[in-house]
């Protein structure tokens, strides 16, 4: 079978897409991986072809209309999604159908409807992948809603809202791309809905013991468990890494990830003199920090090999950090700007395996340093997690139920 896999995001979204890939590449089909170029080494030998996009995600949004962007809130992040994202559209939608065009299946995630463009195109069917419980349920609200929970009925309605005004915000963008690249007439409705009418199979990567299955799921959507890569020769030691880790107890990690904070340097200085009063070591990726015999910064490092040794982390609550952090078995911290984030603080905290969330406008040194005095605390049931994780299979799971289509 000639599969695509479509990969848009940054790694935490990429690397899961990368897993599926290599599984699927592993039993005998025909793969095709789409993603940003910048992941070319993580894709190496993952695919039969490596299809790489002029459009680079992290550059989107790591610029500073993407950084204003990606502080507006949900609704804004939606109305400037034309913004940012339009003018570098069209390239996106004509390399995405050149390299899909010949797949028996399309696995895509549910932003932009892909799946449902190329399924309108070609006529080959389609799954969707998601990276948190997006399904509608009344157990819990819809993840880009920031409350822990608006009542069975509230809960359902909010999926049917975020996405009617997310379609009503994109629905012309869309349509002149399916027109103008796609040769197709318009969506008359939201695509998530048709979707569901079709009962398009849904692929989560979590797993059901951090997120148990909504009982009002319908039979199509599934808690496959992550999706992980295989272990891999570990890479050359970025900037002394290893030898800071030889150095002294186990530190702590911080890094919020393609998350920028308004105030940088601000934000650095709070963070390491909240370790300082926590009395630990740190690894901090992304912010301006000065190196020393506590700290030590640090570019893009493979968070799978590094958690482990860790004490701690401290991250933004990107579903695919989130994941890794759960999934090494060590406590974390999460300190959510937006979209999914403050849900995955409220799961880690649920879970008790780390304290509540610290949202990231809220970070003071004293604020960040309360939370890791109590880190020890969590060490038990997180290890605990971790190993009931790492015998989880969640790309086989999900290659199991794609073969049965």
């Amino acid at each position: 079978m000639r599969v695509a896999v479509l990969a848009f995001g940054s790694r935490g979204d990429t690397q899961p897409c990368v897993a599926l890939a290599a599984g699927l590449l592993a039993r005998g089909h025909r793969v095709t991986l789409v993603a940003a170029r910048r992941y070319g080494p993580l894709a190496e030998g993952a695919a039969t072809v490596f299809a790489p996009l002029g459009v680079d995600p992290v550059a989107v949004v790591e610029s500073p209309e993407g950084q204003a962007w990606l502080r507006e809130g949900p609704l804004g992040f939606v109305r400037g999604f034309r913004t940012v994202v339009e003018p570098l559209a069209e390239r996106l939608v004509a390399e995405v159908d050149e390299a899909c065009a010949g797949a028996d299946l399309v696995l895509a995630p549910a932003l932009g409807a892909f799946g449902r463009h190329l399924h309108d195109r070609y006529g080959m069917p389609y799954a969707i992948l998601q990276f948190q419980p997006s399904e509608p349920t009344g157990e819990f609200p819809n993840p880009l809603v920031s409350l822990r929970t608006l009542g069975g009925m509230g809960n359902r309605l909010s999926y049917a809202v975020v996405e009617r005004l997310g379609w009503l915000a994109l629905a012309r963008m869309v349509n002149r791309l399916r027109a103008r690249r796609l040769g197709l007439g318009p969506l008359r409705g939201s695509p998530f809905a048709a979707d569901r009418r079709d009962r398009v199979p849904v692929l989560c990567g979590v797993s059901p013991l951090v997120v148990p299955r909504p009982r009002d799921w319908p039979e199509y959507a599934h808690l496959t468990g992550y999706w992980r890569l295989p272990e891999r020769s570990p890479p050359p030691d970025p900037g002394g890494l290893e030898g800071f880790l030889r150095a002294g107890p186990p530190p702590v990690y911080v890094g919020f990830g393609s998350m920028t904070p308004a105030e940088p340097h601000r934000v650095a200085e709070r963070v390491v003199a909240g370790l300082r009063l926590a009395g630990l070591r740190g690894i901090v990726q992304g912010l301006p920090v000065a190196a020393s015999d506590e700290v030590l910064p640090v570019g893009e490092v493979d968070h799978a090999r590094l958690f482990p040794r860790l004490a701690g982390v401290v991250h933004h609550g990107g579903a695919g950090t989130t994941g890794t952090v759960l999934t090494a078995g060590v406590p974390g911290l999460i300190c959510p700007f937006f979209s999914d984030q403050p849900f995955w603080g409220r799961r880690v905290a649920a879970l008790g395996v780390g304290p509540p969330p610290l949202p990231i406008g809220e970070l003071t040194a004293e604020a960040l340093a309360a939370r890791l005095r109590f880190v020890p605390k969590y060490r038990e049931k997180a290890a605990r997690l971790g190993r009931l994780l790492r015998v989880e299979d969640g790309v086989k799971t999900a290659l199991d139920l794609i073969e049965r289509r």
